[in-house]
């Protein structure tokens, strides 16, 4: 695996170098005075992938409602008991979030994943697409030594066309289902549950598109996350989001925030006007979704002679 970055300008090499520290820093704190199986916990490879790693990124400012590639790392652990998200990375992803939203001391907004070393090699071994392109063209950021990752096995053109299939098939229904939902909640007035289930809306169509192009999608509710990695595979998803206004923005982060919010806080509030807005969005993103699934699974049918 790479280990340099001269590809990138100083600035995000600078600002790279600033989100490993941030990482190690928040990683110390969360295992403390570790014992027990606890205590060999590390961190074996910390790895840039995506545009940033490949060197085809995008900058554009988001105020010109253009399409800004995040940073995309992921975090290689020696324990799958450390891939705990709230257990031992809640942190780290707040202190990247305020740095870019807050502090402004970041330019690039930051995803990170989190894996065991062995979901990683098993992901090779099985053909996962997601984990051969981060084999291939990932940049290694941190690497506690210099050992490998297993050598690749693609899956043949039978197994990629049954894999995309399946989860294509299961995974739109999954969400338009939720869309259903949602619009019976719109009409009954159940405002707070509709935003919920949209949101579920569009989480499931993102890992059902990150599922059925790679056959992989991490288990994260963060839809900001998983709308960063799809759109990365297909430019088409971009522009599902206006992004033109502070309003429209803003619109984005309410429904992003009813993942809890919408559930738990009494403070959460939308409008019906506001659901109907959003609910558009989301109906587009099934289209587009779908219409990117059914091209791929039409490619791997030719591949496989179906």
């Amino acid at each position: 695996m790479r280990t340099d970055i001269d590809h990138l300008p100083a600035a995000k090499q600078r600002e790279l170098e600033r989100i490993v520290e941030v990482i190690f820093e928040e990683f110390r704190d969360a295992i403390g005075n570790a014992t027990g199986p606890r205590k060999g916990a590390r961190i074996l490879k910390i790895v840039l992938f995506g545009s940033h790693a490949r060197g085809d990124w995008v900058d554009a400012p988001l105020s010109a409602n253009q399409y800004k590639s995040d940073y995309d790392i992921l975090i290689i652990v020696s324990q799958k008991e450390l891939t705990d998200r709230a257990a031992y990375w809640a942190k780290a992803e707040e202190r990247l979030i305020r740095a870019y939203t807050i502090e402004k001391t970041l330019r690039t907004p930051v995803n990170f994943i989190v894996h065991s070393l062995h979901e990683v090699n098993d992901g090779l071994a099985h053909g996962r697409v997601f984990f051969m392109e981060v084999a291939k063209d990932g940049v290694a950021l941190y690497e506690a030594d210099d050992r490998e990752l297993h050598e690749p096995k693609p899956k043949t053109p039978q197994q990629a066309l049954a894999a995309a299939k399946e989860y294509f098939e299961e995974g739109f229904p999954s969400a338009m289902k939720r869309f259903d939902f949602a619009k019976f909640g719109i009409g009954k007035g159940y405002l707070k549950d509709s935003a919920f289930d949209l949101h579920q809306t569009a989480e499931r169509l993102y890992s059902c598109l990150l599922l059925t192009l790679t056959f992989y999608a991490p288990y994260n509710h963060n839809i900001a996350f998983l709308r960063s990695l799809a759109e990365g595979l297909d430019r088409r998803l971009y522009g599902i989001w206006p992004e033109t206004t502070r309003r429209e923005r803003a619109m984005f982060q309410k429904l992003k925030e009813a993942y809890t919010k919408a559930r738990y806080s009494r403070h959460y509030r939308i409008s019906a006007e506001e659901l109907a807005w959003l609910g558009e969005r989301v109906e587009e993103l099934g289209r587009v979704v779908h219409q990117v699934c059914s091209e791929r699974i039409a490619e791997l049918e030719a591949t496989a002679g179906k």
